[in-house]
């Protein structure tokens, strides 16, 4: 899950902005629990992406090598 959806039941505004206390620490505890809580789903589409490239070449160059 991600900040960037969530709103703040005290002050009514995206947790992502941190506009009061709660949704600082809200934020804040979320980036601890999560590694990734920071990131947006498409930067996340996007790092998906990027990793099964990386695997797709990994496998073209085993096989080119033991060709």
């Amino acid at each position: 899950m991600t900040c960037d959806r969530l709103v703040c039941a005290n002050c009514a505004g995206p947790v992502s902005e941190g506009r009061c206390h709660v949704c600082r620490a809200h934020r804040e505890r979320m980036q601890r629990e999560t590694p990734f809580a920071h990131l947006t789903p498409s930067a996340l589409l996007a790092l998906f992406v990027a990793l099964m490239a990386l695997a797709a070449v990994a496998l073209l160059a085993e096989r080119v090598a033991t060709a």
